[in-house]
């Protein structure tokens, strides 16, 4: 029963420790709503935010319904444990009480000299002096226990009494949050209603957006091939040169595939070793926008495609390497956007939508290490960072090598 609910509560303690996570989200998902609301040209934007705090809500609620249900069943396992004292205890004081009468009514000091004066011999004599002894011994223990169970009843009843205020708390809170999720979601319907009065437009306004990322992966591909060809004739370079006599292959070098060498398998082995387990790219934001192909939030009919994962975070926010590596590009997507790729054995990290950098190709960086500051969209507000994690040319989702947040 111990072992259980220690269990509980350490559950209890993670669905508290992811709620005040989702709650620190919502807060910062409401503070970039309410500065692109302040600045926003297209209703659409707004809608794509709110929906992401409508999410944050629903797991919001959905976490505290866990909770509930978890001090539910903790409660219940309290309460059979009160009863079971209750009755235990009960059986006890009529024992008790019955031993007390008993007592009474040998109470005096001549009738228990009597009872062992009376014996027929020193034997039975000196049983009847040990028997009153352990009779007084489990008279003791017997009131010793009583109280002791008394006071567990008073423990586990006043962990009752908390547990049941705990759970009103909850009940309210997430009674409060459904209101307030209803009237994102009517806020959002408003919104929705006026922009599908221009749904061709947005269709298109979305297919040219995918279209330029599109571009950017395959220029991003292009010079993935480029550092991996690059790595292969090093290696084969060194090689040669720690075996001049050995005779030299003439297949054409792999752009797709990294032919590791002792010191950049190292590098690779420890990297996959820190899966699930590395640093967000900035030091504060959200997920918003996961990975791979994505219902648009508002038209069923459009689907989304995201190389990697988008992360919302504060204006003015530096981007940090979640590892430490090599940088092997830095790219010029635009005048205002660019972006910096990070070799670590044939892994590779990018990190996109940059308003500037400070490093440079070919510098070694270690892990946290500020290699520039993300753009915030001038029409928009919003200060988002795009980052992929690829191993050679295969895209990984990278919400399964960020540690939890």
């Amino acid at each position: 029963m111990t072992s259980l609910s220690w269990g509980q509560t350490s559950q209890q303690e993670k669905l508290e420790e992811r709620k005040a996570q989702i709650q620190k989200e919502i807060r910062e998902n409401e503070k970039l709503l309410q500065s692109v609301k302040k600045k926003e040209k297209s209703a659409l934007n707004v809608v794509i935010i709110q929906s992401t705090k409508i999410k944050l809500k629903e797991t919001l609620i959905n976490t505290t319904e866990k909770q509930t249900k978890l001090l539910s069943n903790d409660m219940y396992i309290n309460q059979v444990q009160i009863n079971k004292l209750k009755k235990e205890l009960g059986i006890l004081k009529e024992d008790y009480a019955k031993m007390i009468v008993k007592s009474y009514k040998s109470r005096s000091s001549e009738s228990r000299a009597m009872f062992i004066l009376s014996s027929e011999n020193f034997l039975q004599a000196y049983k009847r002096a040990q028997y009153m002894k352990q009779y007084t011994s489990y008279r003791k223990a017997q009131g010793e226990e009583i109280q002791e169970k008394s006071k567990k009843l008073g423990d586990f009843n006043s962990k009752l009494n908390v547990q049941k205020t705990a759970k009103q708390k909850l009940i309210a809170e997430n009674e409060k949050e459904r209101l307030s999720l209803e009237k994102e979601k009517q806020e959002q319907l408003k919104l929705v209603n006026v922009i599908k009065k221009d749904k061709n437009k947005l269709a298109k306004d979305i297919s040219k957006k995918q279209q330029e990322y599109k571009a950017i992966d395959r220029q991003i591909n292009k010079l993935i091939r480029e550092a991996i060809a690059a790595a292969n004739r090093k290696a084969a370079l060194e090689k040669a040169k720690a075996n001049p006599g050995a005779p030299v292959s003439k297949a054409a070098v792999s752009s797709s595939k990294i032919e590791l060498t002792p010191e950049s398998k190292l590098i690779a082995d420890n990297f996959r070793a820190n899966r699930g387990r590395l640093p967000y790219p900035v030091e504060k934001g959200y997920v918003s926008l996961g990975y791979g192909d994505q219902t648009h939030p508002l038209f069923n009919t459009i689907k989304v495609h995201n190389s990697g994962v988008e992360i919302t975070t504060d204006q003015g926010a530096s981007a940090r390497a979640v590892f430490g590596g090599e940088v092997s590009s830095v790219i010029v997507i635009s005048p205002v956007n660019k972006a910096v790729m990070i070799q670590h054995g044939d892994y590779f990290t990018v990190y996109q939508n940059l308003s500037s950098v400070n490093v440079n190709k070919g510098d070694k960086v270690s892990i946290k290490q500020s290699i520039g500051k993300v753009r915030t969209n001038g029409e928009t507000g919003k200060t988002i960072l795009k980052f992929l994690i690829l191993q050679n040319t295969t895209y990984n989702n990278p919400e399964g090598w960020l540690s939890p947040r």
